[in-house]
């Protein structure tokens, strides 16, 4: 049975001003419409129709965008940041209670066409907590943070990329539960510590795509995932 999915939409999406002042950024239009709903058609021609989505800033307008689920025959669910902000890791234990004990997670701004159903495989013959996916970037796309040899992850590191670095965090992963167990309740957590700290306990395997990203987190990634996602409309794929 396909995993959960948890989405991570809560962020402020500063870059995006004036687009996102009175919008999340998950709701941003996209080829024709809120880019979420790219994102939950591509999950369902994946097989995945359990999604947590973990919002905050302006997350209401995002449920009632949504709703349940139901038009779009998924099952819908919210988990809301608190007064206090807790990072995306915290948002992720959060929503645990929805989740269950092994789940995908990617953030609310990214376009993800990968084989799911081959990484959660992965994931499972490994019998590690965690999963990262990985693309070899080259500093093309955004800046590599990822030390990738002979199938290992050696390094994984966003605030200090070293020039070796040609791999980047694709944006997707799965996770189990357990990894919270190690975190004190309540702790300001972000999901690239987690993985770092998994990574040091050899509890972190890997999976290699290779179809690239996309995103709207920054004016020129909205561009271009506009025009990527209207020529595959054209295709005929939605």
């Amino acid at each position: 049975m396909a995993l959960p999915v948890a989405i991570l939409a809560g962020g402020l999406a500063k870059r995006l001003r004036p687009l996102t002042k009175s919008i999340p950024k998950c709701l941003v239009e996209v080829a024709h419409k809120p880019f979420i709903e790219h994102q939950l058609e591509l999950m369902q021609q994946h097989g995945l129709h359990r999604i947590v989505l973990c919002v905050g800033y302006l997350g209401e307008m995002v449920k009632t965008v949504l709703g349940d689920g139901s038009r779009m025959g998924m099952d819908l669910r919210y988990v809301f940041d608190g007064k206090k902000l807790l990072g995306t890791g915290g948002a992720l234990r959060k929503a645990l209670p929805l989740l269950g004990e092994i789940f995908f997670v990617l953030y609310g701004d990214s376009y993800l066409d990968c084989n799911y159903i081959a990484i959660e495989k992965k994931f499972l013959e490994q019998r590690k907590l965690g999963l990262m996916t990985i693309f070899r970037n080259a500093n093309k796309w955004d800046r590599s943070n990822i030390l990738y040899k002979d199938g290992c992850l050696i390094h994984y590191d966003k605030e200090n990329p070293t020039p070796e670095m040609q791999h980047i965090d694709y944006g997707l992963g799965v996770l189990n539960a357990k990894v919270f167990d190690d975190y004190p309740p309540d702790t300001t957590i972000d999901l690239a510590t987690i993985y770092q700290d998994l990574l040091t306990k050899d509890e972190l395997s890997t999976f290699e795509v290779t179809q690239r990203f996309y995103e709207i987190g920054s004016p020129d990634g909205l561009d271009e995932t506009h025009h990527y996602l209207l020529n595959r409309t054209k295709e005929g794929t939605p």
